[in-house]
């Protein structure tokens, strides 16, 4: 039985495969969370800096296409990004993404990202830049 909360959004593909859920979605930020399994661990037995990268890279996509209207569906695409690892995790911790908007236009947007553990330790840290996909610029 997974510890996680109830995900707002189901997503196929890459988000399923990792199991990472989103758990807060509003305006301007986005939080993540994953259960760190056997799968997501390197050959060092810690949590993989991919997995790691990939929860930052989606949790400040999130953050930046929220749209009142679910049957308005924003999409963005990741034009750059930079990842800080600071800590360690173990199998079982759960971690969460924590990703807030800080800037933009019309067609590109900014966010960072926190990710911590259980405890509230900083895990790590990221930064991205994307660009809305065409019809997504607009969340009405």
């Amino acid at each position: 039985m997974s510890k996680l909360p109830p995900s707002i959004e189901t997503s196929p593909g890459f988000a399923t495969l990792l199991d990472y859920r989103l758990t807060v979605w509003r305006q301007d930020y986005a939080e993540l969370a994953i259960e760190v399994a056997a799968k997501h661990l390197n050959r060092s037995g810690v949590l993989h800096g991919g997995v790691t990268a990939t929860l930052i890279d989606a949790a400040c996509g999130y953050a930046g296409v929220h749209s009142a209207d679910p049957a308005h569906v924003r999409r963005t695409v990741t034009l750059s990004m930079t990842v800080n690892f600071i800590g360690q995790v173990d199998r079982g911790q759960i971690l969460t993404a924590k990703a807030s908007r800080i800037g933009g236009g019309r067609q590109i947007f900014f966010s960072r990202c926190d990710v911590v553990d259980e405890a509230g330790r900083l895990v790590a840290t990221g930064e991205g830049t994307y660009r809305y996909r065409q019809g997504s610029e607009h969340p009405a």
